[in-house]
């Protein structure tokens, strides 16, 4: 599904099918769109997916788990276009920071109003058979040394 396509999905179902809202996306198109300008002032070959559709494609892979050769047969485009299409935007918009996670060190600073939540994972052992040197070794298994 192209960005076109997309334009007349309702909120709702816009967030369904990618994972977050329109208004993010516009701002991710935007910072996007900027990096894009840059990157191609320097030249080169001119994309065969627009910015709204690379960003689509990302949010496509991250939201489904496809694989990029099922992604790069939805948009025309061979499978390592299709990863170079996926990494160069979420390379982007991680160096851009706007839309990047506090660090570890954010957790200490008493300041911070990051809430923070336990999850018990403990593990609970599993039984298994005892290793027998009789069963394991075959010859001694099938009655023939």
């Amino acid at each position: 599904m192209k960005n076109e396509e997309t334009n007349h999905l309702n909120p709702e179902q816009f967030r369904r099918l990618t994972g977050i809202n329109r208004t993010t996306f516009d701002v991710m198109v935007k910072i996007l769109t900027d990096a894009h300008i840059e990157k191609k002032l320097k030249g080169g070959r001119p994309n065969k997916l627009s910015v709204p559709d690379m960003l689509l494609m990302t949010l496509e892979y991250y939201r489904e788990y496809r694989t990029y050769f099922h992604i790069s047969k939805n948009y025309n485009l061979c499978k390592c276009a299709s990863y170079n299409n996926i990494k160069w935007p979420e390379d982007t918009l991680i160096q851009d920071g706007t839309f990047s996670l506090p660090g570890k060190k954010a957790l200490c600073n008493p300041d911070s109003s990051i809430a923070v939540v336990l999850i018990d994972a403990s593990e609970s052992p599993i039984q298994r058979p005892k290793k027998n040197s009789e069963i394991t070794i075959q010859g001694r298994k099938s009655g023939t040394l």
